[in-house]
């Protein structure tokens, strides 16, 4: 099991975590709109092309 001073510590750490990665997203929310415009697009085609491979793998097995 974990010690009372482990589970603390991951608590903090999680929570600090989450803050400075939350501050970070916000502070280049401005670049990412610039320059990463229509990534969703490359993110549905890649999603599409594993469930294709999953579909024909279920399908041939």
């Amino acid at each position: 099991m974990f010690s009372k001073g482990q589970i603390i510590f991951a608590i903090v750490f999680a929570i600090s975590f989450v803050i400075i990665v939350t501050i970070a997203y916000r502070k280049d929310s401005k670049i990412h709109k610039k320059y990463y415009r229509g990534n969703l697009w490359v993110l549905l085609a890649f999603v599409s092309f594993i469930g294709l491979i999953a579909m024909i793998k279920f399908i041939f097995t």
